[in-house]
Order: structure tokens, then C-alpha cells, then sequence
């Protein structure tokens, strides 16, 4: 059984579809042979049977007309040339007596049948069959006929059996070789459809045989490279317009993952770099105890902060692979919000900074991540707003959802850099040349919370100098 199967796959489309068609047109023309061969069997044995019926009524006719028994019995070569072939059967006899005339060369054995009465017209259905030895089929029939015609002089009122049968011999060396002319026609018809369908799947699975190649050259190097479009067939071209759109989904993905690995070498590096040149330094000479104290605890600082990345790269990474289970559940915006106006006011007064807060309303969020999303953009307003100037958050809640915004003075709300806000590792000019703790991630968390929670998180620049952070969440139940 496997080696079968093994030899079946090894096909070609082109070699499979030929024999199926092969084997399909195969039964369609012997169906076709079979269904003209009975037809034609059927009309010759139609034909022998109005052969058979017309000479029995042409006997019937003629006894009528005779005097006696005894003129038929001195005329047998009369009735025996009536008859067709030199194979065919007829018999008349008394009922219950030996046959006074006898023409059955074969010697025949009629079948049990009931005589038609004299005045019944003898029928297709009175006809009986029987097979001879070779196979031949014999057609028989059996009638009673009136001798003579009383009160007209003649004796009349004697009846006479006439069984009588036609051997169908020409009938059977024609459906022989009517058979023969079917199988010979059937087996060319199969032939040549097999070869012009195998011709045609050739020509018509060209365009496959291309988009084969132009598949094999796409490569990593290659994947801006697409399949052709223009000039396939209806069927090819969206599977081309399909194959296409995925080759677009993952030369974008490639893109990401390698600007993902280069901007995590690169934060990676930094730090690593720092632990290599501060431990090499304190190396070179023999330090006090205080300043080897010194140096281990910028090492830890560095640790953290690698520590840091890693963590965000993890939560990004299960944020991605919608690994993390969200429980929501109600939270006061106002009460929240103050929470983190006050655990921030510290850092945003070193800078000048003030909070200007209206928030009501309830959201229906995780609260952990809740906290971690509009911390990361307060976090961010403060780092990167302009000193001395208000930080404004508002909050609304009601049952069609809730909104966070935050949005402070700053000189970065450009399109081209609000664009790439919310990617990963991304961070503008100015954040780029300041010394910051910040790893490129927090607003890439952002984003990834408010995916898992189906909400929104949006830049926007609302008037020349200001920009503004939007946190949409979905209603509760969603």
C-alpha cells in the first residue's frame, strides 16, 4: 500500500489531472458504448420479433384458407420456404399428436409455452427466449390456427399448433462486430482526449510553472521581490494577490525584528559598556575602600537599568503573543489620578513643573497596567516638557467608555517624529542628546496596554507648541 501511494505523490499536477480526466472520460465513453450496444441489441431483437410475428399470422392465414390437414401434409415445402433463416424452427402438429410437419435442423427444445388461441393476435409479450448452445439467442412463439373455413364447403373447425422460433444467427454476428467497432472508437476517444488533455494542462499550468520560479528567487536578501499579477488567470492572480500580501505582512515583520535587534543591541550595549569601562578603570590602580564602594554602586545602577530593559522587552514580548490575561474592573478616575499627580510632583518640581488636574468619572481597566500606562506618559511629560510650564491631565468616564489625556508644552510634536512615537527603542533628537533613563519602551507599553485592553493610545499636536496623549478604553463588557 505504500509504495502505491509514494508513487501516486511523486506525480505531476499536469499527470494527475490527465488520469483522472483519462479515467472519467474512460467511463463516460463506456457508458456510452454500453448504453448504443443495448439499444442496438434491443432494436434487433424488436426486428425478430416482427418477423417471428408476421409469419405466424401469414400461417394462420394460409391454413385458414385449405380445405384439411391432409393438403398441408402434401405441401410441406410450401410452409418450409416460408421461413427466414435455415437455422429457424417450425412446427405444426394436432395438439397432443407428433408433428405432421417438422423444420428444426438444430433439433431445438421449444420451451413450455401456452399456445395463443385461434382469433388472439400473437405479441411481443407471447414471445418466449431461450439461448442455444453457442450462445445465440432464439425467439419463441406458439399459436393455434383454424384449418378451413366451415360452411364455405370446407371441413373447417380442425385446429392446428404452429410453434415456431427465429435464432437470431445474423443478429448475433452483428452485434459482434458492433461491439468490437464500439471498443475500437471508445479506446481512441480515450486516447486522444488523455493526450490533447495532458497538451492543454501543459499550456494552461505555464503561469504556475512561473509563479513556481519567481517564488524560488525570493529570498531575505529579496523579499521586496512579488509574484506577477498582470496577465495570470482569474484563479492565479488572487492567489498571487494573496501570496503577495503575505510576503508584505512578513517582509514588514523582517523589517521590525531586525530594527528590533539592532536598537536592543544598541541600549544593551550602553550600559555594558559603562560596567566594562568603570570596572576597568578602578582596575588600573589600587583604590581607597570608598571609591570601590563608589564603583559598585554605578555598576548596580547600570544592572538596574539593563534589568529594566529586559523586563520591558518580556512584557512586550508577551503583550505580542496576547499571552497576558487582562481583568478589568471599575477604578475612580479622580481618586487614581491623584495618586500619581502626587507620586510624580517631586521630579515635575525640579523642573518648574505643575500639575493642572480634572478628572471624573470611572474606567474599567486592569489597574496595574492601568497605572503603568498613564505613569509612562506622565513620566514622559515631565522628562521632555518644556520647564516652568503646566501638565494638564484630563479624564472623563461614563458608560460609552473613558478617556485619559495628558498633554504638556514641548517643541517635539513635529508629524515626522509623532509618527514613530509609539514605536519601539524610538526616541527623538533631544532625548537622544540629554542623558536620561529613559530605554526608547515606555511609550511602546503604552500602545501594547491599551491593544490588550482594545482601547487606543494617540499623539496629537492640538495647537502650535503643545502636545497631547490620548488613552481611550472601551466600555466595560467589550
Amino acid at each position: 500500500m505504500t509504495a502505491p501511494a509514494s508513487t501516486a505523490r511523486g506525480w505531476t499536477l499536469a499527470a494527475r489531472v490527465t488520469a483522472l480526466f483519462s479515467l472519467l472520460a474512460c467511463l463516460v465513453v463506456g457508458g456510452l458504448g454500453l448504453y448504443l450496444n443495448g439499444s442496438a441489441a434491443a432494436a434487433l431483437e424488436l426486428r425478430a420479433d416482427q418477423a417471428l410475428i408476421g409469419r405466424v399470422e401469414h400461417f394462420r392465414n394460409l391454413m385458414h384458407d385449405l380445405y384439411n390437414v391432409e393438403q398441408m401434409e402434401q405441401r410441406p415445402a410450401l410452409f418450409e420456404s416460408m421461413m427466414g433463416n435455415e437455422q429457424d424452427v417450425r412446427i405444426f402438429r394436432r395438439r397432443g399428436e407428433a408433428p405432421f410437419i417438422q423444420s428444426n435442423p438444430d433439433r431445438l427444445v421449444p420451451p413450455e409455452m401456452e399456445p395463443i388461441p385461434v382469433g388472439t393476435p400473437v405479441s411481443s409479450a407471447d414471445i418466449f427466449t431461450s439461448t442455444r448452445a453457442d450462445g445465440v439467442r432464439v425467439r419463441w412463439v406458439s399459436a393455434l390456427a383454424e384449418v378451413g373455413k366451415p360452411g364455405l364447403g370446407h371441413d373447417g373447425g380442425d385446429t392446428v399448433e404452429i410453434v415456431a422460433a427465429y435464432v437470431m444467427v445474423q443478429e448475433a454476428s452483428m452485434m459482434r462486430a458492433y461491439r468490437w467497432r464500439i471498443a475500437g472508437a471508445a479506446a481512441g476517444a480515450v486516447l486522444i482526449t488523455a493526450l490533447l488533455g495532458f497538451v492543454l494542462l501543459r499550456r494552461g499550468l505555464r503561469p504556475l510553472e512561473d509563479m513556481s520560479r519567481r517564488a524560488a528567487q525570493i529570498t531575505p536578501d529579496r523579499l521586496s521581490m512579488r509574484l506577477e499579477q498582470e496577465g495570470m488567470p482569474e484563479e492565479l492572480r488572487r492567489a498571487a494577490v494573496s501570496f503577495n500580501a503575505m510576503l508584505d505582512r512578513l517582509e514588514a515583520g523582517y523589517e521590525h525584528l531586525s530594527q528590533f535587534s539592532g536598537d536592543l543591541a544598541h541600549e544593551i550595549r550602553t550600559p555594558i559598556n559603562v560596567l566594562m569601562g568603570q570596572s576597568q578603570v578602578a582596575l588600573g590602580q589600587r583604590r581607597t575602600p570608598e571609591e570601590y564602594e563608589q564603583l559598585l554602586e554605578s555598576n548596580v545602577e547600570e544592572l538596574q537599568r539593563l534589568s529594566r530593559i529586559v523586563e520591558n522587552i518580556m512584557f512586550l514580548a508577551q503583550a505580542d503573543h496576547a499571552t497576558l490575561a487582562v481583568e478589568c474592573a471599575p477604578l475612580d478616575l479622580a481618586d487614581e489620578l491623584g495618586r500619581i499627580a502626587d507620586y510624580f510632583e517631586g521630579i515635575a518640581d525640579e523642573r518648574g513643573m505643575r500639575f493642572e488636574l480634572d478628572a471624573q468619572g470611572v474606567c474599567c481597566a486592569n489597574l496595574v497596567m492601568w497605572r503603568r500606562a498613564v505613569s509612562n506618559l506622565v513620566i514622559n511629560a515631565v522628562r521632555y516638557g518644556e520647564a516652568n510650564t503646566a501638565l494638564r491631565i484630563t479624564a472623563r468616564g461614563d458608560d460609552a467608555g473613558s478617556s485619559i489625556i495628558v498633554e504638556n508644552r514641548s517643541d517635539d510634536a513635529t508629524p515626522h517624529v509623532m509618527v514613530r512615537m509609539f514605536d519601539r527603542f524610538y526616541r527623538g533628537d533631544r532625548s537622544r542628546s540629554a542623558f536620561t533613563e529613559s530605554n526608547g519602551l515606555g511609550l511602546a507599553i503604552v500602545k501594547a496596554i491599551m491593544a490588550l485592553h482594545r482601547g487606543t493610545a494617540t499623539v496629537e499636536c492640538p495647537q502650535p507648541g503643545w502636545i497631547r496623549f490620548t488613552l481611550s478604553f472601551p466600555p466595560a463588557g467589550r
